[in-house]
């Protein structure tokens, strides 16, 4: 396959091409070196990405649509906006990555690093984020609606005003994360800190937080909707039964 002169193919070497607006569909670029290329608005809808070097690339609104990124690099990369719908981005490294307000919904994240990461009103409904690392993300805002974090370290994350409802976090690390504002599902419990008691009302529909280590978390004023806190350990080091 060639886009304007470049041959694009398994393995190429790409490093800071211009694809902008390139047509791309189902292209197999396995193993290739894309880093700092422009992608913006690039169609890579169902491509072959497996272990690209996408480090520092601009693929700001490309089209990702069920795009195979296993193990892909794109620490760094601009993908505000991107379609990543359905995309396998299993294993990936997306440090410090920018993915502000891309559609990542039924996404495959499992083992994925984020650390760092700018989801702020990223869609990741009903995602795969099982053991995904999240420490110090920035998810405020996002819609994580049925998505599954089981597992995954949000250590120091934002997750201010997210959609936490039918959210699974089972097992996962929630120390000193921000969840001012979220919206979960049926929950109710209180806790004392300097500031004095607070209480946590909502109505059901499951959230699931069995096992999490929520120590030091900022929970002032969430809507915690019906949540399972069975193991979890509360802001107060305290363990829910």
């Amino acid at each position: 396959m060639m886009w304007n002169g470049l041959e694009i193919k398994f393995g190429a070497h790409l490093h800071g091409a211009d694809l902008r607006g390139a047509i791309l569909v189902a292209a197999d670029l396995e193993g290739a070196n894309l880093e700092g290329a422009n992608l913006t608005g690039a169609d890579l809808v169902a491509a072959n990405l497996q272990g690209t070097n996408l480090t520092s690339a601009n693929l700001t609104g490309a089209l990702l649509y069920g795009a195979n990124l296993t193990g892909a690099d794109l620490s760094l990369a601009n993908l505000s906006s991107a379609d990543l719908g359905e995309v396998i981005l299993t294993g990936a490294i997306l440090k410090k990555a920018r993915l502000f307000g891309s559609d990542l919904n039924s996404a495959n994240l499992q083992g994925a690093n984020l650390q760092g990461a700018n989801l702020v009103k990223a869609h990741l409904a009903v995602a795969n984020l099982i053991c995904a690392q999240l420490v110090d993300a920035d998810l405020s805002g996002a819609n994580l609606q049925c998505a599954n974090l089981s597992g995954a370290n949000l250590e120091n994350a934002f997750l201010t005003g997210a959609n936490l409802r039918s959210t699974n976090l089972t097992g996962a690390i929630l120390r000193g994360v921000d969840l001012r504002g979220v919206e979960a599902q049926h929950f109710e419990f209180e806790f004392q800190d300097e500031r004095g008691t607070h209480h946590f009302h909502a109505h059901p529909d499951p959230t699931n937080f069995a096992g999490a280590d929520l120590t030091g978390a900022q929970l002032i004023g969430p809507e915690l909707v019906s949540a399972n806190l069975t193991g979890a350990t509360m802001p107060d080091g305290t363990i829910c039964e």
